[in-house]
C-alpha cells in the first residue's frame, strides 16, 4: 500500500514513531494529487508551497514532541468557501476569482494549530448551490468510482479528493446534504455536525441558519479525529454553542449493545432505488446483529422538507449574496452609473443556478408573498424539528438511506432542476431540524458505485453517530473498497 492510501490514524502512528517525515509524506501526496488531478479535477487551487512549509513546521513539532496531535503533519483538502489567509478563496464562482481573504476561518485556524497540512482548496458547486459540482465556474469534478459520473455536491471536490487519495481528509460544508450526499456517492465518511457545534466564522455563507462545516474522511476513526480538532465554542460566531466536546475517538469505541435505532417509514418510499433499499436494510440487520434494537418510527412532516428548504435557503441566499455588488471586493463590471454597475457585475459574476436561487428567495421575501411562502416555511420547519424531538424520546439514533440513488451521469439532471433537488430528499430535513448526521459506505451497486448509510443523532450527540458508524464499519469491509479511476 502506498503512503497516500493510508488513513489518518495509520499514518499519524508512522509520523509519531519518526518512521517518515511530514515533508516526505506531503511530497508523496502532492505527487499523487498532481498525477490523478487531470482525471478527477478535485481542486481549484493546489497550495504546494504552503503545504511544504506547513509540513516542515509539523516535523519540528514532532521532533520536539510539543503540541503533537493526530493531525500533525497530515495533508488535508479545504473546501473553497472557507477563508484561508492569503490563499485564493472563490466559492467556485467568477464573482470571487482572485479573492484572497485577509484572515482564516476558525476551522482553518484550528487545523493549523493542530499542525495539519493544507494541500489545496477543493472544487464545489458555485456558492454551494448544487448537488453535483456541475455549477462550478472553474471545472467539473469527476467521481473517482466512474469518471463519467458526478461526485455529488456541493462538496464534490472535498469528497473526490479523499476518495482518490489526493488528501487524507477534507473539510466540507453542509446546507442541505452537501457533505453527506457526495460522501455517499464517493464511498467515504462524511459528518454534518449539530448546528452550533463547529464555528462558522470564515465560512462564506449560503444559508446562515442551515450551513454547517464538517469532516470528510476515509473511515470513521479519521472522522472522529477531525471532529476533535474542529469542534467547540467560538466567540467569533454568535451561533456557536458553548457545549462541552467529548473525545470522539474514545467515545466511538463504546459498545452499541442496547442502542435503540429508529427506522422512519417515510424514508423508504416505493420510488427508492431497489439496490439502495436492499443495501440499507442489510446494514440495519447487521446493526441488529451487533446488539442494537430496531424500532419503526414516523417523521410525518419530512415529506414537506424539500418544499420548505427551497423557500428558506434561497431566501437566506438572496440576503447573503446581496453583498456581491462590485463595490468592495470580487468582480466589478463598469457601468454608466452605480445601478448599472451593480446589475452588470451580478449578471456577469453569478452562474444560472445561483441566479435562480437568488430570484426564488427574493420573490419569497417580497412583501406581498412573505406570509404565503417564507412564514409558512418557518412553521413547517418547527413541525419538522418537533418530529425529530418526539422520535428521539424513543430512540438514540435514526438510520436511513443517505441518497435515493447511486451517482448519476454528467448532464443527466441539469436540464430539470427539480430532479436534481430530489437527490437531497433524505438529507434536507436534518439541516432544517439542526441535528447531526453521518454518511458511511454500506454497499456497492451492480454498476460498481458506492451506496451510503445515513445515521442521524440527537442534538450535540455526534458521539452516538460515530459509535454506531464505527461498530458497523468494523464488522464490514465497504470502507476498504477503492475506486478504479476509470470511465464507463
Amino acid at each position: 500500500m502506498e503512503l497516500y492510501q493510508k488513513t489518518i490514524h495509520d499514518i499519524a502512528a508512522h509520523l509519531k514513531a519518526k518512521k517518515l517525515s511530514s515533508v516526505e509524506l506531503t511530497k508523496a501526496t502532492l505527487a499523487h494529487l498532481k498525477a490523478v488531478e487531470p482525471k478527477v479535477q478535485s481542486f481549484i487551487t493546489v497550495t504546494e508551497e504552503t503545504a511544504l512549509a506547513q509540513a516542515a513546521e509539523a516535523d519540528k513539532k514532532i521532533a520536539s514532541g510539543t503540541n503533537v496531535t493526530p493531525l500533525t503533519g497530515i495533508p488535508l483538502g479545504i473546501k473553497d468557501l472557507l477563508c484561508t489567509k492569503g490563499v485564493q478563496t472563490t466559492c467556485a464562482s467568477k464573482m470571487l476569482e482572485g479573492f484572497k481573504p485577509p484572515y482564516n476561518a476558525t476551522v482553518v485556524e484550528r487545523l493549523n494549530a493542530a499542525g495539519a497540512v493544507m494541500v489545496g482548496k477543493t472544487n464545489m458547486d458555485e456558492f454551494a448551490m448544487g448537488s453535483s459540482t456541475e455549477t462550478s465556474y472553474y471545472k467539473k469534478t469527476k467521481n473517482p468510482w466512474n469518471l463519467s459520473c458526478v461526485p455529488g455536491g456541493s462538496s464534490g471536490g472535498s469528497a473526490s479528493c479523499v476518495s482518490a487519495d489526493q488528501a487524507f481528509g477534507s473539510l466540507g460544508s453542509d446546507t442541505g446534504g452537501s457533505i453527506r450526499q457526495p460522501a455517499s456517492l464517493c464511498g467515504i465518511v462524511g459528518l454534518k455536525p449539530t448546528y452550533g457545534r463547529v464555528s462558522r466564522y470564515g465560512l462564506i455563507a449560503f444559508a446562515s441558519s442551515l450551513d454547517q462545516i464538517g469532516p470528510m474522511t476515509k473511515d470513521v476513526e479519521d472522522c472522529a479525529l477531525m471532529m476533535n480538532v474542529i469542534s467547540g465554542h467560538d466567540e467569533k460566531d454568535s451561533t456557536s454553542a458553548d457545549v462541552a466536546v467529548p473525545d470522539y475517538a474514545v467515545e466511538m469505541k463504546k459498545s452499541i449493545k442496547g442502542l435503540k435505532i429508529g427506522i422512519p417509514k417515510e424514508f423508504f418510499p416505493k420510488e427508492l432505488n431497489p439496490e439502495v433499499s436492499e443495501a440499507v436494510k442489510k446494514a440495519i440487520e447487521q446493526l441488529k446483529s451487533l446488539g442494537a434494537e430496531v424500532h419503526e418510527i414516523s417523521l410525518p412532516h419530512s415529506p414537506y422538507s424539500l418544499a420548505a428548504y427551497y423557500v428558506l435557503a434561497p431566501s437566506e441566499a438572496s440576503s447573503n449574496l446581496a453583498r456581491y455588488d462590485g463595490v468592495r471586493y470580487g468582480l466589478r463590471v463598469s457601468g454608466e452609473n452605480i445601478v448599472e454597475m451593480y446589475s452588470k457585475t451580478r449578471a456577469a459574476g453569478f452562474g444560472p443556478e445561483v441566479k435562480r436561487r437568488i430570484m426564488l428567495g427574493t420573490y419569497a421575501l417580497y412583501s406581498g408573498y412573505y406570509d404565503a411562502y417564507y412564514l409558512k416555511a418557518l412553521k413547517v420547519r418547527r413541525l419538522i424539528k418537533q418530529d425529530y424531538d418526539k422520535a428521539f424520546e424513543k430512540v438514540d439514533v435514526i438510520v436511513t438511506p443517505t441518497v435515493p440513488n447511486p451517482a448519476f451521469k454528467f448532464g443527466e439532471k441539469t436540464d430539470n432542476p427539480l430532479t436534481m433537488y430530489l437527490e437531497d430528499i433524505f438529507t434536507i430535513s436534518i439541516n432544517i431540524a439542526g441535528v447531526p448526521a453521518l454518511s458511511l459506505p454500506c454497499g456497492i451497486s451492480k454498476t460498481d458505485l458506492p451506496i451510503g448509510l445515513q445515521i442521524i443523532g440527537k442534538p450535540f450527540d455526534e458521539a452516538a453517530l460515530l459509535k454506531t458508524a464505527y461498530a458497523y464499519e468494523q464488522s464490514t469491509d465497504w470502507h476498504k473498497r477503492k475506486p478504479s479511476l476509470k470511465e464507463s
